[in-house]
């Protein structure tokens, strides 16, 4: 037996229409040729699927169980069908999303909600986890964007700059390394560094100022939290580097400043990384202009 999708269209528009004429208008078919797939449909079943006798014409217990059949398939192979619709012109689809930057959670959730509300059929997530590996995960297409400030030469991966920001120095008001107008590898020496919960690589103050002066700090303490951070730095529990644009955000207490690394200041730009191809999509030309938005809220 081999049973078509319009052989179960045809099965309900003629159980909804109730009868030959009214269900070949509604499929735009002749009632002749309507007859005929029907005979033939019966001819491959073996049994008859419609009593006949009856006015209207209605389905027989077989008729019935196809019938059921495609209140069943038809929905699902509609929404397939849409989902495909939608994707061909850029409606919908995946955007799962590793972020490299700890920090940049809090910039980001602001984008992800406007995102959200103008593509509610895009399929939003986000993945720690892949954090360390993200740029070879973003090729292999198991993330769709991959949020850094570590910009790579990659083929088939573009990075978009989004916005500028200066890794900070953060102390207690009361500490003496407030005195200084700005700060130095050398003056991390003995001092109680409070960080995110990742690898330093990843980590602005090692990877621009301490690994390559060769310094280490007396110890490490890592925080989830920036507004924790914020409060541990406070209360000269060790002192902390953030970008600039969080310290401004949190705004945690008065208790703390904030000074330049090296007299000059660190510069520093995070991009979002995309494959090449996908940058034509609607949803993620879309999602670098929010991001844009949202950093020159930032920079205000």
């Amino acid at each position: 037996m081999h049973i078509e999708f319009r052989h179960l269209r045809t099965i309900k528009a003629i159980h909804d229409s109730g009868g030959l004429a009214r269900a070949a208008d509604v499929l735009n078919i002749t009632q002749s040729a309507l007859s005929h797939q029907i005979k033939g449909l019966e001819d491959q079943t073996g049994v008859e699927l419609f009593v006949r006798r009856s006015k209207p014409m209605r389905l027989s217990a077989a008729g019935m169980r196809l019938l059921r059949l495609a209140e069943q398939v038809l929905p699902q192979v509609e929404a397939a069908q849409a989902e495909f619709d939608g994707l061909r012109a850029g409606k919908s689809g995946r955007l799962h999303i590793a972020i490299e930057c700890h920090a940049c959670f809090e910039w980001l959730f602001p984008v992800l909600e406007a995102f959200r509300k103008s593509w509610p059929d895009v399929d939003v997530d986000i993945r720690p986890g892949l954090a360390f590996d993200a740029l070879p995960a973003l090729q292999k297409e198991d993330v769709d964007v991959v949020i850094s400030s570590d910009p790579e030469v990659l083929p088939g991966v573009t990075f978009t700059p989004l916005f500028d920001y200066s890794p900070v120095f953060v102390a207690a008001a009361t500490h003496p390394l407030a005195e200084k107008d700005w700060i130095d590898a050398q003056d991390f020496r003995g001092e109680t560094l409070i960080t995110y919960p990742v690898d330093r690589a990843r980590l602005d103050i090692f990877s621009q100022l301490l690994s390559p002066a060769k310094v280490e700090p007396a110890g490490i303490r890592q925080v989830e939290l920036t507004a924790v951070i914020l409060l541990l730095v406070a209360s000269n529990r060790g002192i902390s580097v953030l970008p600039d644009w969080v310290v401004r955000e949190v705004k945690y207490s008065s208790d703390y400043i904030t000074r330049p690394l090296t007299e000059t200041g660190l510069k520093r730009t995070l991009y979002a990384a995309n494959r090449t191809d996908d940058l034509e999509k609607p949803f993620m030309k879309d999602l670098v202009r929010l991001a844009g938005v949202e950093a020159r809220k930032l920079q205000r």
